[in-house]
């Protein structure tokens, strides 16, 4: 392998290169028998029907961050991938497909459906998981897991049979979240409560014995035909006297009672609350408190049903309209509010729900639930990251009620019950009795011991809650409920990365369902991170068309670009991150300022590398041990060449004779340093701050000073130790920078490895070690002293920019301070200073003679004199005479600053001109405004640079 790299940076080619290299070596294979600690994360798996959106993109480059980072340092390391079968997302699907041929699943029996279903998982189903492979995540993926594959469906039998036999799932009539678009049961967690401008219609219910009547107020007029009840606040001295009484419903002609309970708000419309116990949560409970009758008026399907009377078969919402008129006609209706409220909709039907009262099967949340708050009050298990989640998820553990697991789908794991439909005249009933088994053949065994060997049996026609199967996922994916030896070793697994939208959903089932089956908690950490935002910092949404393709961005700029740009903007766990974001030019600035530090990195491993004369890390050796040198002119004291001794002296021309140089002491302390900050930042998921760490270090210490400090030391008549110290701090620094670089950029820094060390296929740097920090080189005073010598670099280079002397043209500076270890920095390290800020003579002195010909104001007579800036209490100077035509360069301001005065004048002018603000589009006007203040910007600046003169 040749020890350079191409011109050009090749993203595509790159990355597409090195994901293909460590799936087909199994590069990430996990092996429990090689021991060590553990480091195990199980996938948040992404449904099958989805595609790579920019919140998977972060998350899964978070999660990769950490698992190369903990494989670096020697864990043994298992990132276990997978997706989930997303129920009622796969047959919604596969519903509008049959409908488009004009069919419905039932036309084709569930067998049938069942089959094409699984047809659609194998063509389009792993679409997602492909996706995944194009952001570099270093998974295992022989160990890839579907929640319907074999051993995952073995696991939620195991689960569910083992809970209802334990008396933990039972089959009950309740009020459930009823989805008519998709007619299934939603459970709490699916319901998505929007606000809406809705109404608040007011109506009469007379009194019975003709007394008078009764106002109620409603969003929902429809469900009246279904009231068995008016309920009052018993604390209510306005309705006090009534209670006990009843009234007639209107339409029904009903007669309903009046009664007394906490639960009503006094100051909710009239104080007076129709009660509607089959369609209502609140009057649920209510109904059962005062053994109100239940009457159900709705059909699965959002429509009404024979209890509605004269509106049986009309829509919910038509009927709505429906009701409202009759009222309106018979004279029951008082007023219609405007009224704003929240309305509950089903997160995959995307309409209103319906509370519903239905038979379904219910997991008891009690037991299990105090599990998981036993181990987090008394072991803080799991940690959560921020620990601000902790509250939260408590609260919900401690409010929660029990979970309704049956869908009335049939994509998903099928409920393992069977009914005894010949004890119920061949019909599933509420009161069909039934037997709950692992297989046909084990409940028909159980149903002929109980109803004889003629039992006929039908099985429950129902699946389950995807989330039942996703609550097993830490475990069942490691192989229980069988002792593998994944589940030994790798579990409980270590960190869980995932959204705080998640935790009631996902986070908490995994408690409850592990601590019951494992009696551990499923993970030690909880690391929870934010959204990703749109450009507008809004939340990415399908229904505002506000989303981020990274597909598209990773085309434009690349994998490694766009995860470095995720990570970098994480400001403290867990923040939301903003995604900079052209729409007309699907640019992103962010990601190409990214995308242009990989460049960066590039350039300069190239240039490291054309300087080694083909050598490598291993073949340079590493640099000497630190030991101080004195520095040219300096003494033993010399801030700059702290601990040195006479033996370690620079030569004549500056540069040391057998050990490290200044720049090289210097950049060895940042180096380290920098390995300390990250290695610290991602133990505790500072995983921003360490990018951000790491970008400054590259770029800034070792690309824009480091390179520049030591080019003169590489040149083919430059002394030999000097260079050969050099080469090996360069080899050993960029060798560093590419391991501590790479869970963020692995493409890119994989590549520059394999040219920098010349390693043949037999290796990666994803399996190399993280660097260690060794803190004997770290020198904090070193590194301020070097920020003082850099100060003084920039503060010449503004000079001559400002006073436009050609940047070939060697200048004399004088460097002023009263401070004499100010001025020993300053002579110890005036090489550099004359290296890069081209200076030919450099005086360093404690003052300036009042006499000095340095010292006439600047362009006194047209020449001479000198312009002067300051880098903290150091005063810099350089003599222009003979240097700058000072009167032409005056000129060429003044002309400047009238050029840039009168695109002023024109801008404001447009500004102010009332027909322009009102006619031309916002983009346009801001364009405007950020011209002219770009421009008057550069008109102060011309008029200060015009002030020396």
């Amino acid at each position: 392998m040749t020890a350079n790299l191409p011109p050009q940076y090749d993203p595509k080619a790159t990355e597409t290169k090195w994901q293909k290299y460590w799936e087909d070596n199994q590069t990430f294979k996990a092996d429990p028998e090689k021991g060590g600690e553990p480091y195990c994360v199980v996938i948040p798996p992404p449904n099958v029907t989805g595609s790579l959106h920019m919140g998977h993109a972060f998350e899964e480059t978070l999660i990769d961050v950490l698992v190369r980072y903990h494989r670096m340092t020697g864990r043994n390391t298992l990132w276990l991938p997978g997706t989930d079968h997303a129920s009622i997302a796969v047959q919604t699907i596969l519903e509008k497909q049959l409908k488009a041929e004009g069919k419905t699943r039932h036309d084709l029996g569930r067998e049938k459906f069942l089959e094409r279903a699984w047809e659609w998982k194998a063509e389009s189903g792993n679409t997602i998981t492909n996706q995944l492979r194009s952001l570099g995540v270093s998974v295992d993926w022989s160990r890839e897991r579907f929640t319907m594959d074999e051993g995952l469906s073995a696991a939620v039998l195991e689960a569910f049979v083992r809970l209802y036999d334990e008396g933990l799932i039972y089959r009950g009539n309740y009020l459930v979240n009823w989805c008519p678009a998709s007619q299934s049961a939603v459970s709490d967690l699916e319901v998505d409560q929007q606000e809406v401008e809705g109404h608040l219609w007011h109506f009469r219910y007379p009194l019975t014995d003709g007394s008078g009547y009764l106002e109620v107020a409603t969003t929902r007029p429809e469900t009246m035909l279904g009231d068995t009840g008016v309920a009052v606040n018993p604390q209510d001295d306005r309705y006090k006297h009534l209670i006990g009484k009843t009234v007639t419903l209107p339409i029904a002609n009903r007669e309903i009672p009046i009664f007394a309970d906490e639960l009503v708000d006094p100051t909710f419309g009239t104080g007076c609350v129709k009660v509607t116990p089959a369609h209502d949560p609140n009057d649920f409970e209510m109904g059962k408190r005062h053994n109100l009758p239940f009457i159900n008026i709705m059909n699965k399907d959002g429509t009404l049903n024979e209890n509605a009377g004269e509106f049986q078969g009309q829509d919910r919402f038509v009927a709505r309209k429906n009701v409202v008129k009759r009222l309106e006609t018979d004279g029951f209706l008082v007023k219609i509010e405007d009224y704003k409220h929240t309305v509950p909709y089903s997160e995959r039907g995307k309409v209103p729900v319906e509370p519903l009262i239905s038979t379904q099967w219910f997991v008891k949340i009690d037991p299990l639930s105090q599990r998981a708050l036993e181990a987090l009050d008394k072991s803080n298990s799991p940690v959560f990251v921020p620990d601000r989640w902790t509250k939260v998820y408590r609260d919900w553990l401690v409010k929660l009620k029990d979970w309704c697991i049956s869908r009335q789908l049939w994509w998903g794991h099928q409920i393992p019950a069977w009914y005894a439909v010949s004890e119920t005249h061949g019909e599933i009933t509420d009161t069909t009795p039934f037997v709950v088994a692992k297989t046909e053949a084990e409940a028909r065994e159980k149903a002929a011991a109980k109803f004889g060997q003629d039992v006929e049996l039908a099985r429950d026609p129902d699946v389950l809650d995807t989330w039942f199967s996703s609550g097993l996922w830490p475990f069942s994916t490691l192989g229980w409920p069988e002792k593998t030896q994944d589940l030994d070793f790798y579990y409980p697994t270590t960190t869980l990365v995932t959204g705080f939208d998640i935790i009631f959903f996902w986070v908490a089932r995994m408690t409850m369902m592990a601590g019951h089956f494992t009696e551990k908690m499923p993970f030690d950490t909880v690391y929870i991170h934010g959204l990703v935002l749109d450009e507008k910092g809004q939340k990415m949404s399908k229904s505002k068309n506000n989303g981020i393709d990274p597909l598209l961005l990773i085309a434009k700029y690349g994998t490694d670009a766009l995860r470095y740009t995720l990570v970098k903007e994480v400001i403290g766990a867990g923040q939301n991150i903003r995604m900079e974001y052209d729409r007309k030019t699907d640019e992103s600035k962010s990601v190409e300022a990214s995308r242009n530090f990989t460049n960066k990195l590039w350039n300069a491993a190239r240039f490291v590398m054309m300087n080694l004369e083909g050598q490598t890390p291993q073949q340079l050796g590493k640099p000497h041990p630190p030991q101080p040198p004195l520095a040219k002119g300096g003494s033993k004291n010399s801030p700059l060449a702290k601990g040195g001794s006479d033996e370690d002296s620079l030569s004549q021309d500056g540069r040391e004779g057998g050990s490290l140089e200044l720049c090289d002491r210097w950049i060895l302390s940042r180096y380290h340093q920098v390995v300390q900050q990250s290695r610290n930042s991602l133990e505790t998921y500072g995983l921003g701050e360490a990018a951000k760490n790491l970008y400054e270090f590259i770029w800034g210490d070792f690309c824009d000073w480091y390179i520049e400090l030591v080019k003169s030391r590489l040149q083919p008549d430059a002394e030999p130790n000097s260079k050969k110290l050099a080469q090996q701090t360069f080899a050993f620094v960029l060798e560093g920078i590419l391991k501590l670089l790479h869970p963020f950029m692995p493409h890119i820094t994989e590549e520059i490895w394999h040219t920098l060390t010349q390693t043949g296929d037999d290796r990666c740097l994803a399996l190399q070690a993280y660097p260690e920090a060794d803190t004997s080189p770290i020198d904090p005073e070193l590194e301020q002293q070097f920020e003082l010598l850099f100060g003084t670099i920039r503060t010449i280079r503004n000079l001559r920019a400002d006073t436009d002397i050609k940047p070939s043209l060697k200048v004399t500076a004088i460097l002023q301070s009263e401070s004499e270890k100010e001025r020993q920095i300053l002579s110890d390290g005036g090489v550099y200073i004359q290296d890069l800020a081209r200076v030919e003579n450099l005086t360093v002195t404690a003052s300036l003679d009042a006499e000095s010909p340095l010292n006439p104001p600047l362009g006194k007579g047209g020449q001479g004199g000198s312009i002067a800036g300051v880098v903290g209490t150091v005063q810099v100077l350089i003599p222009l005479a003979g240097v700058v035509d000072l009167v032409a360069l005056r000129g060429k301001l003044e002309k400047k600053l009238s050029k840039v005065e009168a695109e002023i004048k024109h801008t404001a002018a447009r500004l102010t001109n009332q027909k322009f603000v009102d006619k031309a589009t916002p983009d346009v006007v801001q364009g405007a405004r950020d011209a002219l203040a770009e421009a008057e910007k550069q008109a102060e600046i011309l008029r200060d640079r015009l002030k020396l003169f």
